[in-house]
């Protein structure tokens, strides 16, 4: 019976390290791809409609330009350059302290006036004395700055007006690949003069700065790591 017990503890805990194994091989990243998330791929103007009547003059309805129009983008496909300054702190510190004493005293009855003893022991007075006490203590602290330019396309034109841009940049350099990509709404009343709105600017705003290399696998941790930091790990 107990090599039977034994026998089926050591059959459940090879299938948890067994998946917990796979699941750790199947959490490895994928590489990165240029254009595999299709929410930071450019988005290109659609294609004007040809008039019926093309009499060959300088203004072409289907362009839909105005004579006082300037350079902003405010169309699907044009072209909108975004200023990262992204700069975030946080802290956060929290301390505990509990404590917890108690005492309880309960003196020895009398019988007949008398109290009960055994052999001149007194044996049924009691005390009971109890003590606790916890202490903890956190601290965190994180800060992050982002700063550069990255062009951007317009996606589409809301019915308020508001514009959804995504775009992303593919740096290479040496034995990597580095990346921003940008997604977000922007009001064109926030766009400058020279075509350019603040990241901070920008509704909904996903920034996401990465790369892909040898550099980057070598700051990555190994599967066997991830496995003993996971939270399957019992100890």
């Amino acid at each position: 019976m107990r090599h039977t017990i034994f026998g089926n503890a050591w059959r459940i805990l090879a299938t948890l390290l067994m998946s917990a194994l796979l699941g750790a091989c199947a959490a490895v990243p994928q590489p990165l791809v240029r254009g595999a998330n299709p929410e930071f791929v450019p988005v290109l103007p659609a294609q004007p409609l040809p008039p019926e009547q093309n009499n060959g003059a300088i203004f072409q309805v289907s362009q839909g330009g105005g004579l006082f129009d300037d350079d902003k983008a405010r169309r699907v496909g044009d072209i909108l350059t975004v200023r990262l300054v992204e700069r975030t702190q946080a802290r956060k510190s929290a301390n505990t302290s509990t404590s917890k004493d108690s005492s309880v005293q309960m003196p020895a009855p009398t019988l007949f006036g008398r109290g009960v003893t055994s052999g001149g022991t007194p044996i049924l007075n009691n005390s009971i004395e109890s003590s606790r006490s916890f202490g903890g203590q956190g601290d965190s602290a994180q800060s992050n700055q982002l700063d550069g330019l990255i062009s951007v396309t317009v996606a589409e034109v809301l019915a308020n007006g508001n514009l959804m841009v995504q775009g992303e940049k593919w740096i290479r350099l040496n034995q990597g690949e580095e990346f921003i990509r940008v997604r977000g709404m922007v009001r064109p009343v926030d766009i400058r003069a020279d075509n350019t709105v603040l990241s901070t600017q920008i509704a909904n705003a996903q920034v996401a700065y990465g790369g892909s290399g040898t550099l980057a696998d070598s700051n990555r941790p190994g599967w066997l790591t991830r496995f003993f930091n996971s939270p399957v790990w019992p100890f």
